[in-house]
């Protein structure tokens, strides 16, 4: 199986971004530049500090997590730190690589976190590229135990009640017992020869958890013994080569009420029957980010980086924001009144979500913002390629 970097496909970023792609076969496309802002929001940062060295500029979705009173963030070489979530202020930290230094991790060259961070049970969970799951005490950061999986993990494990999933890179929904990390069952897809390089984390809903392949499919799992219940297809991949059929579901599908969404990799976004996986609509669009939704409006940034508020009800575009394509944004998040995304130079951009006008920016790290941002109460929090964390709020 060849995978190809999501980067390259919907700006045409430098290859130095992500191992193994090469951007001297694929013409470029204009970046949009930056204008003068006639600002209306005026975001601060309250608090804000380093984590490590970051991610650089490989392919990662760890993101900060909040809860239990703290932050939880990581860099890639197995720095996990919690910050008091008021003050910013350090209260532990653990060294991921060292704490498993006598075991696999050594030969696998680090931890090389890329998936995370997921806290419940009081643990956190974050997963790696040498497919490693770990889960530490979340008060403390003390190991509670750590299992191998059978591929890549880079997208964020789903816990539902005493079961731990991952989506692994290898086509491997595999699931572990949250307080022991036995493992308990896996649940196989097929891989096409071509895929983005990346995978979706899974829902939960219902006793069944809701993940998106890699061949433009979501399929629904039964918790307690690992068994398919249905698939869909969100795309049927068509063309002459493997590039065209590409049409991977790299996003956690998202479930409101009795409907799930979800969006492929060229090909469509949908609305299907929670039940029955039954097509409600469906819409051409292009993504591998997460959705967004308020209300009646679903948020999505497609692979040109541009940006769309669609009704959820039948599938019709509200706006669409232009202004920022090729910028490598983030997945979306609603925060209050607007609609947020970072790019790849580290703004944070602030849309009117009833007309998707860019009404507030913020610089966070120059390295550039690359996971989606976290909203907690009144506060967004947000992750740089440097290693920069920082809570940003409005006045």
């Amino acid at each position: 199986m060849k995978s190809w970097c999501k980067p390259l496909l919907a700006a045409a970023i430098a290859a130095s971004l992500l191992t193994a792609c090469a951007s001297s076969d694929v013409e470029e496309e204009p970046i949009s530049e930056l204008t003068e802002l006639n600002a209306t929001v005026f975001p601060t940062i309250s608090w804000s500090a380093n984590v490590g060295n970051g991610v650089g500029a490989f392919y990662s979705q760890l993101q900060p997590e909040v809860r239990y009173g703290k932050v939880f963030v990581a860099d890639r070489d197995g720095l996990v730190i919690a910050y008091d979530e008021s003050t910013g202020e350090p209260v532990w930290q653990q060294d991921f690589t060292k704490a498993f230094n006598d075991k696999l991790l050594v030969k696998n060259k680090g931890a090389r976190l890329s998936a995370g961070i997921v806290a419940a049970r009081d643990k956190i969970f974050i997963g790696s590229e040498s497919g490693y799951l770990g889960a530490l005490n979340a008060e403390t950061g003390a190991v509670e135990w750590y299992a191998e999986t059978d591929g890549e993990l880079m997208s964020n494990p789903t816990v539902a009640e005493d079961v731990v999933v991952v989506n692994t890179g290898s086509g491997v929904l595999q699931a572990f017992d949250v307080d022991s990390g036995e493992s308990l069952w896996r649940y196989e897809t097929s891989l096409p020869a071509l895929t983005l390089r990346g995978t979706g984390a899974a829902s939960f809903e219902a006793g069944g958890f809701f993940v998106g392949t890699a061949d433009g499919k979501v399929a629904v799992v039964v918790k307690a013994n690992g068994q398919p219940a249905w698939e869909q297809a969100v795309f049927t991949p068509k063309g002459g080569n493997e590039f065209t059929r590409m049409a991977d579901v790299d996003m956690m599908p998202l479930i409101l009420g009795d409907n799930l969404y979800a969006v492929s990799y060229n090909g469509n976004l949908v609305s299907m029957e929670l039940r029955s996986g039954r097509v409600v609509w469906a819409r051409k669009y292009s993504s591998f980010k997460n959705l967004a939704s308020s209300g009646l409006q679903l948020y999505l940034v497609d692979d040109h980086s541009r940006v769309y508020s669609v009704d959820r009800r039948n599938g019709l575009e509200s706006w669409g924001n232009t202004e920022l394509t090729n910028r490598e944004l983030t997945a979306p998040v609603v925060f209050g009144d607007f609609l947020v995304v970072g790019d790849f130079e580290g703004y944070l951009h602030f849309l009117d979500r009833n007309d998707g006008k860019i009404v507030g920016r913020i610089l966070i790290d120059d390295d550039g913002l690359y996971s989606q941002p976290v909203v907690a109460d009144d506060t967004l929090y947000v992750q740089g390629r440097s290693g920069k964390i920082a809570a940003v709020t409005l006045p």
